[in-house]
C-alpha cells in the first residue's frame, strides 16, 4: 500500500509543480494562465488513472467490503468479509469502528479492518446545512481511503447507508477499473422517510440519488425476492437474492456452556442470579460440584429475548393462569434506554424481571442458544427487507413471534417455526399460549423448536458459495 500511496501522491506533487512551473511560464508570454493549466492537467490525468488502475500479482485476490456504518453491528458484511477470506481473497473491510467485530473477523489475517471516523457535520445553522457539510466531507473521507488502497478487484458495498457511498465508490470503480457490487439491504430512503415523511425535499433527493446511481453497480445483491422483483420492476436492476443464513457460531448452546454464561452475567445482573447467591448456582441452571454435572432448574423462568408485552402477561399470571416467571433480556443499545429503563422500573412487575446486559460479540449467540423464545419487533421501512435478529435466532433453534410486515413470511412460517403478531394484545395471547406448558417440551414451543432443528436448511456458507462466489470468479 505505501508503494501505491507514494506513486499516487508523487503524481500529485509532479501535476503542480508543472502548473506552476507552466504559469510562471505564461507570465512572461502571451498565454493565459488557466489555459496552460488545464493543458498540462489534461496530459497528466491519463498517466494519474493509469497509475490508480496499475495491476499486480494480487490484484485479482483483493476485495474491498465497504459499509457507512459500525462494523460491528454489521453482521451480514462480516460474513462476507469472512467467506472471501476463506477462498483465499485479502479483504480490506472500511467501515466506523464503534462495536467490537467478532473474534473471527478479528483474528482472520486475510482481513484487514480501515477504521473511518463517522463525520457529524457542521452544528450551527440549518439542519440541510449540516446534512450537505456531513455529506460533502464523508465523500472526501471516502474518495481518500478508496484511492489510497491498494487496487481491489471488487468493492462490495452495503446499502443502506449509500448517501454518499454509492456515487463516491461508483466514482472511484470507474477510475480505477474495479467491479463495483452493491448489497442491498433496504432503500436508503425508506429509512429517512420514517422520520422526515416521504413528501419531504431531502427524502425525495435522496429516493432519485438511488435511482440514478443504483443501477450503475456492476452486480446487485439483496436479502428477499420481494426486494428482487422491486428492483427489477422499479429500478431497472437484476439482483441475485442472498438470504441471510446464520453463521456457524449460531446454535443451540450446550448445558455447560449455557451455565458459564449465567454465571458471568449473574456477576454483573442480580436477576440471573439465585436467591441463594451460590456460585455454583444460577436462577436458571445449577451444578453440581461433585462430578460437574450441569441441570437446568425445574422451576427456573423462561428465558425471553428482546422486549415484549409485558404488563399484559403479568396480568395474565395475576389472574391465576399457571405461567412460569419471565425473564425478558433486552440486547443492544440506543440513545433512549435509560428513558424506557425508568418506565419499566415504573411498573413494578412481580413475575416478571427486565435485564439489559451489555453482551460481548462472543455471548451474543451462546445467549441466543440458552433462550426459550424470541420476540422480533423489527419493522421494515420498505416492507421488503427482513431482520437479521430472527435469522439468528433460528441457527439457534429458537422459536419466535415477529410483528407482521410484507414479505417476513419467507422467514417466519406461522405454526412451523413461530408466530406472527399485529399488536401487544396478541403478543401477549401468543405468549400465554406459548409458555402455558413450560418448561414441557411437549407443547407447541416445543414443536416449533424441533421443527427448526429438522429444517435448519442451507448454510451461509453454502449459500454464499452457490450465489456470490460466481459474481466475483467471473472473467473480466
Amino acid at each position: 500500500m505505501a508503494a501505491r500511496c507514494s506513486c499516487t501522491a508523487l503524481l500529485a506533487v509532479s501535476l503542480m509543480v508543472l502548473a506552476l512551473l507552466a504559469g510562471l511560464f505564461a507570465a512572461h508570454s502571451a498565454v493565459r494562465w488557466p489555459a496552460v493549466s488545464l493543458a498540462v492537467a489534461a496530459a497528466l490525468l491519463p498517466l494519474w488513472v493509469r497509475s490508480l488502475r496499475r495491476r499486480d500479482d494480487g490484484t485479482s485476490r483483493r476485495v474491498c467490503v465497504l459499509v457507512l456504518g459500525d462494523i460491528g453491528r454489521s453482521p451480514r458484511m462480516q460474513y462476507h468479509a469472512l467467506s472471501l477470506s476463506k477462498h483465499g481473497y485479502h479483504v480490506t473491510f472500511v467501515g466506523f469502528s464503534e462495536t467490537k467485530p467478532h473474534q473471527d473477523v478479528l483474528s482472520e489475517e486475510k482481513i484487514t479492518i480501515v477504521p473511518i471516523a463517522e463525520v457529524k457535520g457542521v452544528r450551527v445553522g440549518p439542519k440541510v446545512v449540516t446534512y450537505v457539510t456531513k455529506v460533502m466531507v464523508q465523500s472526501l473521507q471516502l474518495l481518500r481511503v478508496l484511492l489510497t488502497m491498494e487496487l481491489q478487484a471488487h468493492v462490495l458495498m452495503q446499502n443502506p447507508p449509500g448517501l454518499p457511498s454509492i456515487a463516491v465508490t461508483w466514482f472511484v470503480c470507474l477510475l480505477r477499473g474495479s467491479r463495483f457490487i452493491i448489497d442491498w439491504h433496504n432503500y436508503g430512503y425508506t429509512i429517512m422517510a420514517l422520520s422526515h415523511g416521504p413528501a419531504h425535499p431531502v427524502v425525495r433527493l435522496a429516493k432519485l440519488y438511488e435511482h440514478f446511481f443504483g443501477p450503475l453497480a456492476s452486480h446487485n445483491l439483496c436479502v428477499t425476492n420481494a426486494m428482487k422483483d422491486d428492483l427489477q420492476k422499479n429500478w431497472g436492476i437484476k439482483a441475485t437474492t442472498l438470504y441471510d443464513r446464520p453463521a456457524s457460531i449460531f446454535r443451540e448452546t450446550p448445558l455447560k456452556l449455557q451455565h458459564e454464561l449465567f454465571v458471568r452475567l449473574a456477576a454483573v445482573y442480580p436477576q440471573f442470579r439465585h436467591a441463594g447467591s451460590e456460585a455454583e448456582r444460577t436462577i436458571f441452571s445449577v451444578r453440581d460440584p461433585a462430578d460437574g454435572t450441569v441441570t437446568l432448574r425445574a422451576e427456573r423462568p423462561a428465558l425471553l429475548l428482546s422486549s415484549t408485552s409485558w404488563t399484559e402477561y403479568e396480568g395474565f399470571i395475576k389472574g391465576g393462569a399457571s405461567l412460569p416467571a419471565l425473564l425478558c433480556v433486552i440486547t443492544g443499545k440506543g440513545p433512549q434506554k435509560e428513558h424506557y429503563m425508568k418506565l419499566i422500573d415504573s411498573l413494578h412487575l412481580e413475575h416478571v424481571k427486565i435485564c439489559t446486559p451489555w453482551l460481548e460479540a462472543e455471548d451474543y449467540p451462546l445467549l441466543l442458544g440458552s433462550a426459550d423464545l424470541g420476540v422480533c419487533l423489527h419493522k421494515s421501512s420498505s416492507g421488503l427487507d427482513l431482520p437479521m435478529k430472527v435469522v439468528d435466532m433460528f441457527g439457534c433453534c429458537l422459536p419466535v413471534c415477529a410483528v407482521h410486515f410484507n414479505c417476513l413470511d419467507e422467514l417466519v412460517k406461522r405454526e412451523e417455526n413461530g408466530l406472527i403478531f399485529k399488536d401487544s394484545a396478541e403478543l401477549a395471547e401468543q405468549l400465554k399460549a406459548l409458555l402455558s406448558d413450560f418448561p414441557s417440551s411437549d407443547g407447541k414451543l416445543g414443536t416449533f423448536r424441533r421443527n427448526l432443528r429438522s429444517s435448519r436448511g442451507q448454510c451461509w456458507d453454502d449459500n454464499w458459495d452457490q450465489n456470490v462466489l460466481p459474481l466475483i470468479t467471473a472473467p473480466r
